[in-house]
C-alpha cells in the first residue's frame, strides 16, 4: 500500500487536505468518492528507499535509458491492455507496478500524473525523449487520433523486436573476432614484458651482433617496460578526445560517414541502417503519417547523422515536387533492385508494403553477411598472427643460430 496526499472538496463544498493509503491513484480516488470527498489533486507521498544509493548509481550508469527488452515488454502489455478495453490511465498505473526498470517506473509515474492533468498520452510520452523516441511518440499520436492505439503498440512491438534481433546477430557475429583480438593483444603484452627481456639479457651477456629484427623486438620490449604508464596515458587521452569529438556535430557526422565505409563490416552497418529506415518508413506510412513528416521521423530514428542528411535531402526533394523514386535515386543510398521495388510501390499505391519488402531484403542481406563475416575476418587474423610469429622467429632464433654457427666454427 502507498500513501497519497490529496486535496478535495467535501459534501458542503469546503476544501479538504489529508493523506490516504491505497494501492494506486485510482483506488485512492474511489475511496475518497465513497467518503463523500471529490478529489482535485492526488499525489503519491515520497518515501525513503533503503536501496536508494544503488538505484541512483545504476541510473547514473544507464543515463536514464531503458533497455530494448524492457520497452518490448511494455509495448506487448500495453497492446494487450488496450485491446481489452482498459482505460489508458488505469493501464499506465498498472504498468508502474509491473515495470522492472526504475527509470521506466519513474517515467510512467510522471506520465500518469500528466494524464490526470489533462495531457494527451503522446504529449506525456514526448516529455521523456531518452526512453520514448520520436518515432515511438509519433505512432502513439497517430493511434490516439485514429482510435487504434492498440495497433500502434503492436507495430512498435514488431519494430523493437526486429531491432533487438538485429543487434544480437551483430554482437554474436563479432564475438569470435573480438576474442581473438583480445588474445593477440594479451600475447603481445606478455611477450614484451616477460619473454623478450629474458632473451635480451642473454644476448647482451654473450655480446652477439643483433640483426634488425632482434633490435626491433628488444626496443619494443623496452618501450613497454619503461614507458607503459606514458602509453596508458596516451591511450586514455586519445579515448577522451575521441569521445569529445563524437559529442560535436561535425565529429559525429564524420564518424557516421566513415564507419559505413569500413572494410568488411561497413557494408553490414549500412545495410542494417537501411533495413531500419525501410521498416520504420513503412510503419509510419501505413499508420497514415504524411510522407514528408514520416521521412523526418524516420531520419531521427536511424541514429546516423550522415544517413539523416541523405534522408533530409529526400524529404526536401519531395517537398519540391519530386517523386519518392527520384528522391531515392538522388540520395544514392539504394541499389537498383530496391529502386525498382520503390517504383512499383509508387505505381501501384502500395509504397508501405513495398518498403516493408525492401526492409526484409536488406535484413536478408545483413543475415548473409553476418553468417560469412567470421570466414572473411579469419584470413586477416591469421595474417596478423603469422606476422607476429615471423617477427619473433627472426628476432629470437636468428641470433641464436648465428651464435651456434660461430661456436661450431
Amino acid at each position: 500500500m502507498a500513501t497519497f496526499n490529496y486535496t478535495g472538496r467535501n459534501a458542503s463544498g469546503s476544501q479538504v487536505k489529508d493523506s490516504i493509503e491505497a494501492a494506486n491513484v485510482n483506488s485512492a480516488a474511489e475511496r475518497l468518492f465513497k467518503m463523500g470527498i471529490t478529489p482535485t489533486a492526488i499525489v503519491a507521498e515520497k518515501q525513503a528507499n533503503t536501496s536508494g544509493a544503488s538505484i541512483d548509481v545504476f541510473e547514473l550508469l544507464n543515463n536514464g535509458r531503458v533497455s530494448l527488452e524492457e520497452l518490448i515488454i511494455f509495448c506487448r502489455q500495453m497492446y494487450a491492455l488496450m485491446r481489452s478495453g482498459v482505460p489508458i490511465l488505469r493501464a499506465i498505473n498498472g504498468m508502474v507496478e509491473s515495470a522492472n526498470s526504475t527509470a521506466l517506473k519513474k517515467a510512467l509515474t510522471d506520465i500518469g500524473k500528466q494524464l490526470e492533468g489533462g495531457y494527451t498520452f503522446s504529449s506525456a510520452l514526448n516529455n521523456h525523449p531518452k526512453i520514448f523516441g520520436h518515432l515511438f511518440v509519433s505512432l502513439i499520436h497517430v493511434g490516439e487520433n485514429t482510435g487504434q492505439l492498440d495497433q500502434s503498440f503492436l507495430k512498435l512491438t514488431s519494430y523493437l523486436e526486429r531491432e533487438l534481433s538485429t543487434r544480437k546477430r551483430i554482437k554474436a557475429a563479432l564475438r569470435y573476432p573480438s576474442m581473438v583480438l583480445i588474445a593477440i593483444t594479451a600475447a603481445v603484452v606478455i611477450l614484451n614484458i616477460f619473454v623478450i627481456p629474458t632473451f635480451a639479457d642473454m644476448f647482451s651477456r654473450l655480446g652477439a651482433d643483433l640483426p634488425p629484427a632482434t633490435q626491433f623486438i628488444i626496443a619494443s620490449s623496452n618501450l613497454f617496460i619503461n614507458y607503459w604508464h606514458f602509453m596508458l596515458l596516451v591511450v586514455f587521452i586519445m579515448v577522451v578526445m575521441i569521445k569529445q569529438s563524437l559529442k560535436t556535430t561535425k565529429g559525429r557526422y564524420q564518424w557516421d560517414r566513415r564507419k559505413i565505409k569500413i572494410p568488411i563490416v561497413g557494408s553490414i552497418i549500412e545495410r542494417s541502417i537501411l533495413a531500419r529506415f525501410s521498416h520504420s518508413f513503412a510503419i509510419v506510412l501505413k499508420a497514415g503519417v504524411p510522407m514528408t513528416t514520416g521521412l523526418t521521423l524516420v531520419g531521427e530514428a536511424v541514429d546516423n547523422s550522415y544517413m539523416q542528411e541523405k534522408i533530409s535531402a529526400m524529404r526536401q526533394g519531395i517537398e519540391s515536387g519530386d517523386s519518392l523514386l527520384r528522391s531515392a535515386i538522388s540520395s544514392r543510398l539504394f541499389t537498383p533492385l530496391v529502386l525498382q521495388m520503390i517504383a512499383v510501390g509508387e505505381e501501384t499505391g502500395r509504397v508501405d508494403e513495398l518498403l516493408a519488402e525492401v526492409g526484409d531484403y536488406y535484413e536478408r542481406e545483413v543475415d548473409f553477411d553476418l553468417e560469412t563475416l567470421t570466414a572473411r575476418i579469419e584470413p586477416l587474423l591469421l595474417i596478423v598472427v603469422a606476422a607476429m610469429v615471423l617477427v619473433l622467429a627472426l628476432g629470437i632464433f636468428t641470433p641464436m643460430w648465428d651464435m651456434a654457427s660461430a661456436m661450431q666454427g
